[in-house]
């Protein structure tokens, strides 16, 4: 697979993840997909870089209060 044959994927994340993503995918001019594509490929160079996680509670789904 070529980088042209991109993968699909179904992901669901809830409304305020949402909106707090499509605010700042406005604030880059990206997509809303290409803002979670940019942000997955950053935590994966920094992964990559480190030789860990960025955060190291990974796995424990965000607490957000966006109002």
């Amino acid at each position: 697979m070529n980088e042209s044959q991109k993968k699909q994927l179904l992901l669901r994340i809830s409304p305020k993840l949402y909106e707090a993503l499509a605010g700042w995918a406005e604030d880059d001019f990206r997509s809303i997909n290409g803002q979670i594509e940019y942000l997955l490929t950053e935590c994966v160079r920094q992964r990559k870089k480190n030789g860990k996680y960025v955060s190291e509670e990974i796995d424990v789904p965000p607490e957000l209060d966006i109002k």
